[in-house]
């Protein structure tokens, strides 16, 4: 029975996911919803602020739970909804939300047997263990701030090993912020465009971006490599 539940967290996963996709929602994470509907999402967060705030949130924290495509345009929607900011900052959160929600499923349904393993063994796999376990907070930091690392897998891998929950949620939230503020900004930037340009080309439109995707660019490349750095001469630090 014991063994059961561990995989109930699991199967409501799933049923959210097949929930998302067989009614279609994940259509709606995309600009088009944006120029059809941005008057409206405007208009609606101006006169229910907090809760436009919130119900955002919510839709971000589920819809990276489970996975589904196109939740940077939510990012994007942020942006063009709260600006830069607070739309960053938000999205950070609810990110957060979501990798704690699969984190806890990975952990839950697989992560007791595969840590076992990892007592028992002697080889490589109890020596990540052990370096995770001890730099969790570096380790995942730098992955969050390399945006080319994929979000789930670091999740996944995190709940697997079990690693410590405090410096995960906050190497989570500081490691995505840089990023989902540039995101945002990109949004709040497109609020103005699209009013002057109602149905513009989209692939023309992000052309115009190319100073803060290359800003995402130093956070993927350059920001992780400085960071490994300076762990490597803080005492007692390990090597990732």
């Amino acid at each position: 029975m014991d063994r059961i539940k561990r995989f109930l967290p699991l199967v409501a996963l799933a049923c959210v996911i097949a929930l998302i996709f067989g009614m279609g929602w994940n259509r709606y994470l995309s600009l088009d919803t944006l120029r059809l509907h941005g008057g409206e999402l405007r208009a609606f967060t101006a006169e229910n602020y907090v809760l436009a705030v919130l119900v955002l949130m919510a839709v971000f924290a589920i819809a990276t739970a489970s996975v589904v495509p196109g939740v940077f345009f939510v990012t994007i929607t942020a942006g063009y909804l709260f600006g830069p900011w607070v739309g960053g900052i938000s999205t950070s959160i609810a990110a957060t939300v979501g990798a704690l929600i699969v984190y806890a499923v990975a952990r839950s349904a697989l992560g007791q047997d595969l840590r076992n393993k990892a007592e028992r063994d002697q080889g490589m796999l109890k020596k990540v263990c052990a370096a995770i376990d001890k730099d969790t907070f570096w380790y995942v930091l730098a992955s969050r701030l390399a945006v080319v690392v994929p979000f789930h897998m670091i999740n996944i891998a995190a709940g697997i090993m079990s690693v410590r929950l405090l410096p995960y949620t906050v190497a989570t939230v500081i490691g995505l912020l840089p990023a989902h503020i540039i995101y945002c900004w990109i949004g709040a930037r497109l609020n103005q465009l699209l009013a002057e340009n109602p149905n513009p080309d989209i692939q023309a439109l992000f052309g115009q971006f190319w100073a803060p995707m290359a800003g995402v660019f130093v956070l993927a490349v350059v920001l992780p490599l400085v960071l490994k750095t300076v762990q490597k001469r803080l005492p007692g630090a390990a090597t990732p």
